[in-house]
């Protein structure tokens, strides 16, 4: 079995969404659940006004009748609620009378730190919100009531799945000094999954290898800059002989390794859980402080 994911959505459009493939039939989705998670999302240490704005609910289109997956495309739907604002500058198709709202003039200076400028430069645009509108880091919410779908449908096998900050005391007391500063910090997640059955992943080709299919969809989320599998970065400091993590067998005749920290990956295959994975993330570039940028319109310098 093998799950698909395609997501749309801008974010100031009327709403993001996710299309989910590969779903088994007769699967209990909990709305309350999902929710859930879209809650937890916004609720991080620091967030931004954004997060403020917005209080997330998952719709569900198709693919799901009385609370159970029917064995199709399970289509997700997270309304923008701030696209109240921006009904004209978002608007799908040209509308007619006067601009009004927010979006009605073009961005024509990339803000450092996003991705205003390569979107501009390789689409050839004018108006730099044709890019920061996709790229921006609003689109996980999607991403997040996907991932509560998928966690659900690994319950069933016995696998859970969770995340936290790391060094939180430590991270608040930076975002205070940050936020004093009108700056911004950023910081390391981690996430683990427990349960995971021996040998998912193969170490065949590359697109199998576990490992790297989760440095990939981490690397994916915004802002992260960093990846780390297992002991990861620590490992490199390490002689062979530290790093062995030798096989034994405990005795109810299961198989284990003699590290006590947490699992790495054995050969690009799930081992016995936990299995962890770790994702650095810069800072949040939209900053109170500006930086030095270009317009796109008078060519000159300019600050964003």
């Amino acid at each position: 079995m093998t799950l698909g994911l395609t997501t749309a959505g801008e974010s100031h459009g009327p709403a993001l969404v996710a299309i989910v493939s590969g779903l088994p039939a007769g699967l209990d989705l909990d709305r309350e659940a999902i929710d859930r998670d879209l809650h937890r999302r916004q609720q991080g240490y620091g967030r931004s006004p954004r997060q403020q704005i917005e209080t997330d609910t998952v719709e569900v289109l198709a693919g799901l009748r009385h609370g159970r997956t029917l064995g199709t495309p399970l289509a997700l739907v997270v309304r923008n609620r701030d696209h109240k604002n921006w009904i004209w500058g978002m608007s799908p198709w040209p509308l007619e009378g006067e601009p009004e709202g927010k979006g009605t003039k073009p961005v024509t200076v990339p803000r450092p730190g996003h991705a205003d400028l390569a979107g501009a430069m390789k689409y050839g645009l004018a108006d730099v919100r044709d890019a920061l509108e996709r790229a921006s880091a609003r689109h996980t919410a999607v991403f997040v009531a996907a991932g509560a779908v998928a966690k659900t449908l690994l319950r069933q096998i016995g696998v859970e799945v969770d995340g936290t900050v790391v060094g939180l005391d430590d991270v608040e007391r930076r975002v205070d000094e940050a936020r004093r500063d009108r700056d911004t910090v950023g910081g390391v997640v981690e996430v683990r999954a427990r349960g995971v059955p021996p040998g998912l992943g193969s170490y065949a080709s590359r697109e199998d290898r576990l490992d790297a299919r989760l440095a990939a969809a981490l690397m994916g989320i915004q802002a992260v800059k960093g990846v780390e599998i297992g002991e990861g970065f620590a490992a490199a400091a390490l002689r062979g002989s530290e790093a062995h993590d030798e096989i034994l067998r405990d005795e109810r005749g299961q198989w284990r390794h003699s590290r006590s920290w947490p699992r790495r990956l054995s050969r690009s295959s799930s081992p016995a859980p936990p299995a962890r994975s770790s994702a650095a993330t810069r800072s949040a570039t939209s900053s109170p402080r500006t930086g030095r940028t270009w317009s796109g319109s008078t060519g000159l310098p300019s600050d964003a």
